[in-house]
């Protein structure tokens, strides 16, 4: 479908036409009618699908066609990386157009917090916000959203495993009843079936086919001690032809220390992480979107709130908790039809998180061995992805022991 056929205003379709954009993609299809007409809708889709534009296009489209501007519309993210990519394109999209916007989240100093209020207060047509930060500035009575007409949760999932539930429905309190909500979330687990049903009204419904990487991804695994971790990666990113690489671990602290770790490697890496300050993190991230940072170390956080290109390789140095994060985390690398690899390595105690993998994507993944000077690998064991088990008809007789009697100590 062609961007034309939505009758887009005129000055939005100019910025379009400016940024290359011709086609929609198949979320924008389904999701941008629905939103021109009003009706609640919660989707299903995850980054890459250009979901941001399937909710921005519409609302922008609504907010030059209307009188009532003043803090017209509210996008909650989970963090700070994402509003500032929400707000380029908002940006990008509203070059030839008058509409303004505002990003609010913590970690700025002073100057920038009263920036804020003095924006809020002169009005601007699109908010986009973290939830802790944007509750500050409601609570102080600093940001009136009595006139909201649009409430955007982008990324959903990702904010109630954060915490955000209470600061979401706090935030809820302050805004009109009358309003369209929109929830875009890249899972759809009871919890946000539970918030969708205290949020929207009489929703719509569109669910994509979110849970198969991209067919351009090489996707392989070592098994592997946790020993031999570091020495392999060593060998990976100083032996392969990598240009721009992102490294996922589990925690902070893991990041942290791979982040010394390779730099006492001579690799020319960064840890990216929540302690921190802000203007690092922007740092951090424009040196590897400019290509002058090839490596980046970060935790799942970071597998939604990066939109880079030219990513070649991911490696998941500890196999992530969710299934469903698995497929965040590659996709990072084989974009717009390009090509990428993803290695993910896995100890003993990770295999059953390899088995809901494979059992989510529908597909055994390639094991890889590991370079001889690295030793033997530990043992797959009994555990077998169930995209490979084969089928059988016939049960495993079971074997019943007697319980033995316990000895008589004298106690």
């Amino acid at each position: 479908m062609d961007f034309k056929d939505f009758n887009f205003n005129p000055d939005l379709f100019e910025g379009l036409q400016a940024m290359g954009f011709r086609n929609a993609t198949p979320v924008q299809q389904e999701a941008i009618p629905l939103i021109l007409s009003k009706k609640d809708l919660i989707a299903c889709a995850q980054t890459g699908t250009g979901k941001t534009g399937a909710y921005l296009l519409p609302i922008m489209n609504m907010i030059a066609n209307t009188e009532i501007r003043h803090n017209n519309t509210l996008i909650l993210a989970p963090t700070r990386e994402l509003a500032q990519q929400i707000d380029l394109q908002v940006e990008a999209l509203s070059y030839f157009t008058n509409i303004s916007s505002l990003t609010v989240y913590g970690g700025g100093d002073g100057i920038a917090y009263e920036q804020q209020k003095r924006s809020m207060r002169e009005g601007v047509d699109i908010i986009i916000a973290t939830p802790g930060r944007l509750i500050s500035h409601l609570s102080s009575g600093v940001l009136k959203l009595d006139q909201l007409q649009h409430l955007v949760l982008d990324e959903a999932d990702r904010m109630l495993d954060m915490g955000f539930y209470d600061d979401i429905m706090k935030i809820v309190s302050y805004l009109p009843k009358q309003r369209q909500t929109v929830m875009f979330s890249a899972t759809m687990p009871p919890k946000i079936r539970k918030l969708a049903g205290n949020l929207l009204n009489h929703p719509e419904q569109i669910s994509l086919a979110i849970s198969k990487p991209a067919e351009g991804i090489s996707q392989q695994v070592y098994l592997i001690g946790d020993e031999q971790k570091v020495p392999l990666l060593t060998s990976i990113l100083k032996n392969g032809d990598y240009k721009s690489i992102i490294v996922f671990a589990s925690t902070k602290d893991k990041v942290k220390n791979l982040g010394k770790v390779f730099r006492n490697l001579g690799l020319k890496a960064e840890a990216f992480h929540s302690d921190l300050g802000q203007s690092e993190r922007e740092s951090i991230l424009l040196k590897f979107k400019n290509k002058q940072l090839p490596i980046i170390i970060g935790t799942d956080v970071l597998s939604r709130g990066i939109d880079v290109e030219g990513i070649d390789l991911v490696i998941n140095f500890d196999a992530p908790h969710d299934a469903e994060d698995y497929v965040h985390r590659i996709g990072r690398t084989a974009r717009a039809a390009s090509k990428g690899t993803a290695i993910t390595l896995v100890n003993n105690r990770d295999k059953r998180k390899l088995v809901n993998i494979e059992k989510l994507i529908e597909k055994q993944i390639e094991r890889m061995p590991l370079p001889e000077h690295l030793g033997e690998a530990p043992a797959e064991g009994t555990e077998v992805s169930s995209a490979a088990r084969p089928m059988r008809n016939d049960k495993p007789k079971r074997k019943f022991w007697k319980k033995k009697p316990a000895k008589n100590t004298g106690a």
